[in-house]
């Protein structure tokens, strides 16, 4: 099973939601690792929000620290693509370590995703990876609108408001069947 590589946004949200314990469920025997670029933006994160120390602590994320040369190489090609100023470096980090590894890519940016996609990265959303939880009878449809909620409550961005992950996931047929990305 390949490994999950993941980005900020998702563990920091379910830190500040308290919910992190969720992400290894659905990971199950899966690793779980951080690139040391996501491991920064958690720490600055701390500053805002301290509960999401929690990712810094959980036993379950492995931190990678040095880059070998390969991932090196995959990083310097999603930055110039990516990374502006300070922004997206994280998530060029993910891409390259989910490429050479390889991994599969846990990552919901937009651009970040189309471009590691096109590049023959496994990637998903957290959108796709808590449906899987569904279909896994890991979670229920109603877990997942209740996590949504609350994801929805941090500024998270969802493409649907609150209370509507049901319906939306029904109109999309997403808690049964594999997800398109696309509708994420």
């Amino acid at each position: 099973m390949e490994p999950l590589i993941f980005d900020t946004g998702p563990l920091s949200h379910f830190a500040r939601i308290e919910s992190l314990e969720v992400l290894r469920i659905i990971a199950g025997e899966r690793r779980c690792i951080v690139p040391e670029a996501v491991v920064a933006e958690l720490r600055r994160g701390v500053q805002q929000d301290s509960r999401i120390q929690a990712v810094l602590e959980a036993g379950w994320i492995e931190k990678r620290d040095a880059p070998a040369d390969d991932e090196l190489a995959a990083y310097a090609m999603f930055a110039s693509r990516l990374v502006s100023g300070d922004r997206n470096i994280g998530d060029a980090a993910v891409l390259a370590l989910a490429k050479t590894l390889p991994g599969q890519a846990v990552i919901d940016d937009r651009i970040a995703h189309r471009i590691g996609t096109r590049e023959g990265v496994s990637c998903t959303r957290t959108l796709a990876f808590l449906c899987d939880g569904i279909r896994s009878n890991m979670l229920t449809l109603d877990d997942v609108s209740d996590l949504a909620d609350e994801l929805i409550a941090t500024d998270y961005h969802l493409p649907f408001g609150p209370g509507e992950f049901v319906k939306w996931a029904e109109e999309n047929d997403l808690a049964t069947s594999q997800p398109d990305e696309s509708e994420l």
